[in-house]
């Protein structure tokens, strides 16, 4: 079993997704208390993906996040660098186009997609700022950014709960469902080293995007970036 460390070393993180894959998205359901999947639909209607349009769904694992995209008739390209989570997404999804990539060398031309999209998958990025700019580089002039990603509670005394939560419920609550319980050691601590909503709009700026705006979900336990090529 793997367990990256907060130096997020790619081989290290991509074999710790490969040790989880079979039962990430079951894990995800339990640990966020059923909140995942509402944030999937948050993502989804700010996307607002179309008939006939290209989406990159960065850090896709087994596409459980890009199947609302194909739903609404868009060409989805769902992308990661974990093998084993793109081979158990292939066995569910056989017909769609997954793609072995690395954030910050994607394997696509540039200005190739309306709509780029990454969701819990920034914050395992080695150098975040250089996938905000291939992010950038891959999307057509005109074409969005929407970016979903734990982030800081706005109300203190639930943040406070909240951090309690990941350092000590998180673990034990992993090691009942997870295949890889060490994995989500890792996830509660790279959650609490993330950049709050400001920081990382400031990033996004800095990589090149405009009309950059967040939208708080959960009371800040995840947030929404946006932004516009």
């Amino acid at each position: 079993m793997t367990r990256a460390s907060l130096d997020k070393q790619p081989h290290e993180v991509a074999s710790m997704f490969d040790d989880v894959a079979d039962r990430y998205d079951l894990t995800n359901d339990v640990l966020s208390l059923g909140q995942a999947r509402l944030w999937r639909k948050e993502v989804a209607k700010a996307v607002d993906a179309r008939p006939a349009q290209k989406v990159l769904d960065l850090a896709a694992g087994t596409a459980t996040s890009s199947q609302p995209f194909a739903q609404a008739g868009a060409y989805v390209v769902p992308c990661d660098f974990s093998i084993g989570m793109l081979q158990v997404g292939k066995k569910r999804h056989p017909w769609m186009p997954f793609t072995a990539g690395d954030a910050t060398k994607l394997p696509f031309k540039d200005d190739t997609f309306d709509a780029v999209t990454i969701s819990f998958g920034l914050r395992n990025v080695q150098d975040t700022d250089t996938a905000l700019r291939e992010l950038y580089r891959v999307t057509k002039p005109g074409g969005r950014v929407v970016i979903c990603e734990f982030s800081q509670p706005t109300w203190a005394p639930f943040r406070t709960v909240y951090t309690e939560y990941l350092m000590r419920a998180l673990p034990p609550v992993a090691r009942a469902v997870s295949s890889n319980p060490d994995a989500y050691v890792y996830l509660a601590e790279s959650i609490r080293s993330w950049p709050d909503q400001p920081a990382l709009a400031a990033r996004l700026q800095k990589a090149g995007w405009s009309d950059v705006a967040w939208r708080n979900l959960t009371g800040g336990v995840v947030a929404l970036h946006r932004g516009v090529k």
